[in-house]
């Protein structure tokens, strides 16, 4: 493992590396658990779950895109996202339909509660701003920050494989 050293700064030993405050794995997994605790109170009275509420961004992002398309946007496989897209079908909020020109693709197309459910939604990233204490550029470059150690971690695992 890789250590960096400062002048006048000791080498890490194997302790500092398992230490709990140095996992950045912990750091990331209790902000994500914080995060979508923030994240509840908020989306019941829009009736949707944290997952719900990724897939309806997306969509008002873009509306008729395919099942696989919003799946890779959010980098779940069908088995997750299938239900997911059941219980919005369910509450009224999208609908799944067989592409006509190729019958294998399903489309993803808001209902217009759907559409409306957007114009409450506007309340839920302002008031997880207030939340984090954060305005929308120290957002945006928190985001990007993640994202790119995301894909460097997807990299990494493409070049050392499992």
């Amino acid at each position: 493992m890789p250590t960096r050293r400062t002048a006048n700064a000791r080498p890490a030993s194997p302790d500092d590396w398992l230490a709990l405050d140095h996992q950045l794995c912990f750091a990331l997994y209790s902000a994500s658990l914080a995060m979508t605790k923030a994240y509840k109170p908020l989306l019941e009275p829009l009736g949707l779950t944290y997952p719900q509420y990724l897939a309806m961004l997306v969509l008002w992002e873009g509306d008729g895109l395919t099942v696989s398309q919003l799946g890779d946007r959010l980098t779940l496989d069908s088995g997750t996202l299938t239900p997911l897209l059941k219980r919005l079908e369910a509450l009224g909020l999208v609908r799944r339909l067989r592409d006509a020109t190729d019958e294998r693709r399903v489309l993803l197309q808001l209902t217009p509660d759907g559409r409306k459910l957007k114009s409450r939604a506007v309340k839920v990233p302002q008031a997880m701003a207030c939340a984090t204490a954060c305005d929308l550029t120290e957002l945006a470059r928190l985001s990007a920050q993640l994202r790119q150690l995301r894909d460097r971690l997807a990299d990494s695992s493409t070049r050392t494989g499992p």
